[in-house]
């Protein structure tokens, strides 16, 4: 497995500490973040999950706990939009450049706004996808925030 990825490269780019952790990624498995938080050894809370939506039509990466649920009203009120609808995969992979199950929110392939869910701010420390399936970082999730330019919100229901 890389441990160099675009993800891993932002990362480095924006001066954030962050630690890499694999895991044997399971492609039968239909909730990834869950499967990552069991083989990592961490409550749901601080494994995020990598989201794309279209918000009016327009892409938005969405970064929650991989416990929970964006609910679409609370998504679409945080940008502004009318309405909110989770993007295809074929289009999120297009968008992203990554693979479902290995979208990482950093280094994606075309930048969108991004939102966080305002409960993970408070964990001590959070992993998100390195960009690459079986492959999570681990840092403060301050770091990733401004790693990302993300708007925290309360994204789920």
């Amino acid at each position: 497995m890389a441990k160099t990825t675009k993800a891993t490269l932002a990362l480095q780019a924006a001066g954030a500490p962050f630690t890499l952790h694999t895991y044997d990624y399971d492609p039968g498995s239909e909730r990834v973040g869950l499967q990552a938080a069991q083989a990592l050894g961490e409550p749901p809370s601080r494994v995020l999950k990598t989201l794309m939506a279209l918000a009016d039509g327009k892409p938005v990466c969405v970064v929650i706990p991989s416990d929970r649920e964006v609910a679409m009203k609370k998504l679409a009120a945080a940008v502004g939009a009318k309405t909110a609808q989770m993007m295809p995969p074929a289009d999120a992979e297009r968008v992203t450049g990554y693979h479902v199950g290995g979208i990482s929110p950093l280094g994606q392939k075309r930048t969108a706004p991004t939102l966080i869910e305002i409960e993970a701010l408070s964990e001590p420390y959070v992993y998100v996808n390195g960009g690459q399936r079986g492959l999570q970082v681990r840092l403060a999730p301050a770091d990733l925030r401004a790693a990302l330019g993300a708007q925290a919100a309360p994204l789920i229901g």
